[in-house]
């Protein structure tokens, strides 16, 4: 939901701080005070073109940010991964626009683009009138609340076709590696070939790389290896060398062995150093008499290395990928040696699992057509109630195709639907995208939200316009179902009508005033003593008039019962 919206330098708003809450909130003030510079501020921090028109007249500069809770948008989630973005239970949007046509975008911090801008908005607000923020006007919107409406039976349907789709892309994988025609299958059957060839002939062994470059390595460095071999042979055995310091001095020391434990010990240390020694002397001698390399080609080495390197370098980086890439080379190989009776068996299986995707397309479809019929008529009775008497309302399907002209592309079915609506008698019935009346869309999406509030993914609803030619007894059902819809979905609506006023959870009025010879709009969160006289002023009562005053207590109170009755039944 929408907590906080700060807006500079935009239209007649020099600054202002705007916190919403859950639930409704009403924006209300005189005509002229700038309550549509609000929308406008919020359209341009969602994503809206901007226009210099925007920028305060005498500033260089405008900005507006939003911030947003979306700790129970997983949607919003998702899109902050997609974008490599730290997932955070809040979203911070910053827009700037100055004079000279340059935007800059903010999104927690990090820099955006507007197309990454509107990745994350579209999924928390939606605004009636504006195409690039009314969710609904994208038809696999419709699409997907229709199946959200079906709740469980729709879902299961759909986890079967995922499944069996998923099953299908495999075969038609398979098929694909078959090669195409039979001119394709062909070349790449030569290329198969060649490269089982290479490998084959190759014989590389496992660890055989390494071994060849150790033999290299010494091989490169034999005489320094052999002169500092036979250095460290002499420093042992030549007279006056180690092995006879270490004789000497066992000596003296087993001279004094017997005259206690400390002598012992140190006598067992000397005689343990002389036997590492003369076993050094051996090992040494050892690594002499087998450094022999003569059997070793030095060119034969390079051109075997020469060899391991091209290999590795076109068919895998060590032995187990290239044994792994020989081995689904002879197995490519057989299916294309085999192609005719390989290729039947999976055409089989394809036509098969069409069978299966086709029927359950057709389930899919029938279940969204019942719940769109179901769903038309209560919102059609949604629209009496609104006092749109001659509303029409229905989902139009695309039509269903026969089995040979179905296009399996999709584990969604092969529905595309569009709301159709027409508000006044005689008029016919067009897709929403469109309708054009501000008011009769409000009263629209009013009348969608009272059926699918709960199903909706969309944490905040704007309604602008929706007082358009309704008073009285319309006006109170509009402000009931605004309750209603409150409930689970967060809504800020422009208002002339005290009945929506009334039944507010957050009051905001847009005045305007006159500032060092300038005109300035100012948003102020009214308290409920403000909000009775902003009530009284709405209905076009005095001020002063005790009974102006006693009937917006009323319709206040009214308001907070019936909040309270939806909440008990909900």
């Amino acid at each position: 939901m929408l907590q906080k919206l700060s807006i500079k330098n935009i239209a007649l708003i020099e600054s202002a701080e705007i916190s919403f809450s859950y639930g409704l909130n009403v924006l209300s003030g005189e005509t002229g005070a700038g309550k549509s510079v609000i929308l406008e501020s919020l359209n341009f921090v969602l994503g809206a073109k901007a226009d210099k028109t925007l920028i305060r007249n005498g500033e260089s500069e405008c900005s507006v940010t939003a911030e947003f809770d979306v700790s129970t948008s997983s949607a919003t989630k998702k899109v902050f991964s997609d974008f490599d973005i730290d997932v955070d239970d809040y979203l911070i949007i910053t827009r700037k626009f100055n004079l000279d046509g340059k935007s800059s975008i903010k999104i927690n911090g990090n820099s955006a683009t507007v197309g990454m801008l509107k990745k994350f908005t579209s999924n928390l607000v939606d605004v009636h009138g504006q195409s690039e923020h009314f969710y609904l006007l994208n038809e696999s919107n419709q699409l997907d609340l229709i199946d959200k409406l079906g709740y469980e039976s729709n879902f299961k349907i759909k986890e079967k076709l995922q499944t069996q789709y998923s099953e299908y892309k495999k075969i038609i994988s398979s098929l694909n590696a078959l090669g195409g025609d039979e001119s394709q299958r062909l070349v790449k059957l030569d290329i198969l070939n060649y490269q089982i060839k290479e490998i084959t002939e190759a014989d590389i062994k496992e660890g055989e790389e390494e071994e060849l470059l150790n033999v290299r390595q010494k091989l490169q460095h034999q005489e320094k290896i052999v002169t500092a071999l036979n250095s460290i042979k002499s420093a042992i055995n030549d007279e006056g060398g180690v092995s006879d310091i270490l004789s000497n001095a066992n000596k003296i020391s087993s001279s004094i062995c017997g005259f206690g434990n400390d002598f012992a010990n140190l006598d067992d240390r000397i005689s343990n150093v002389g036997a590492e020694i003369d076993d050094i002397c051996d090992s040494v001698q050892n690594l002499l008499d087998g450094f022999d390399f003569g059997e070793y080609d030095a060119d034969y080495i390079e051109d075997r290395l020469d060899l391991i390197k091209k290999i590795k370098r076109k068919y895998g980086k060590d032995f187990n990928e290239i044994s792994e890439f020989l081995q689904k080379a002879i197995v490519e190989k057989e299916n294309l040696e085999n192609f005719n009776e390989v290729a039947r068996d999976l055409l089989i299986k394809k036509k098969e699992k069409e069978t299966v995707l086709y029927n359950l397309y057709n389930e899919l479809s029938s279940l969204r057509k019942q719940t769109s019929k179901d769903f038309a008529v209560r919102v059609v009775n949604e629209f009496k109630e609104l006092g749109m008497q001659n509303g029409q309302f229905f989902v139009r399907f695309n039509e269903f195709p026969d089995i040979e002209s179905c296009k399996f592309e999709s584990d969604n079915g092969v529905d595309e639907v569009s709301f159709m609506f027409s508000a006044n008698l005689g008029e016919n019935v067009k897709p929403l995208s469109f309708v054009i009346s501000g008011g009769e869309m409000s009263r629209f999406m009013l009348a969608i939200k009272a059926q699918t509030a709960k199903c909706n993914e969309i944490s905040t609803f704007i309604f602008d316009e929706i007082d358009s030619g309704i008073s009285g007894v319309i006006a109170k059902v509009v402000a009931e179902k605004f309750a209603k819809i409150a409930l689970d979905t967060q809504i800020i609506a422009v208002s002339h009508l005290p009945q929506i006023s009334a039944m507010a959870d957050t009051n905001l009025l847009i005045s305007k005033h006159e500032h060092a010879g300038r005109t300035i709009t100012k948003v102020k969160t009214l308290t409920e003593k403000e909000k009775i006289s902003e009530i009284i002023r709405l209905v076009g009562g005095e001020i002063e008039s005790v009974s102006a005053k006693e009937h917006a207590i009323d319709l206040i109170d009214k308001a907070i019962k019936y909040k309270k009755s939806i909440k008990k039944s909900d």
